[in-house]
């Protein structure tokens, strides 16, 4: 069976997406194939995304894109990640289911390390309980 196409998108695709996209294809690769991009791309990842990623064993080397990138791409499920209430969500034109999972924005966090680390790690916690149940869901509805 082919992989389905996943597509996560945020603001600036240096956290939230990125952790989607790498928890996705570290954990649910054999059946999933995860893409992220964000409406305003910064010019890097979020250090402290790969730092929390690494924390749970999983190395991601993506980079912050448009979602142009994937235009004409089709995909089977669009997720938006952002925090309804704190940002305006990205809107995607394209082909494919759209779900919203709203997550704080974790690059708002302010302080030192010891103080951010906690708070990116618990927005990667939620990331990855909510975005596999929600794939398994459009996987295979009977076990909803």
């Amino acid at each position: 069976m082919p992989r389905k196409k996943v597509l996560f998108l945020c603001t600036g695709n240096t956290c939230r997406s990125q952790m989607a996209e790498a928890i996705v294809n570290a954990r649910l690769g054999e059946r999933w194939q995860a893409h992220s991009a964000g409406v305003q791309p910064a010019a890097a990842i979020n250090p402290y995304t790969g730092k929390a990623l690494a924390e749970i064993g999983i190395v991601h080397l993506g980079e912050p894109k448009h979602p142009d990138v994937f235009r004409d791409e089709t995909f089977d499920l669009v997720v938006t990640l952002c925090d309804d209430a704190a940002e305006n969500c990205p809107v995607w034109l394209g082909p494919g289911r759209k779900e919203h999972l709203g997550f704080p924005d974790p690059a708002t966090s302010r302080g030192s390390e010891e103080q951010i680390m906690p708070i990116y790690r618990q927005v990667l916690k939620d990331i990855a309980t909510k975005v596999p149940a929600l794939l398994e869901r459009e996987f295979n509805p009977a076990a909803s």
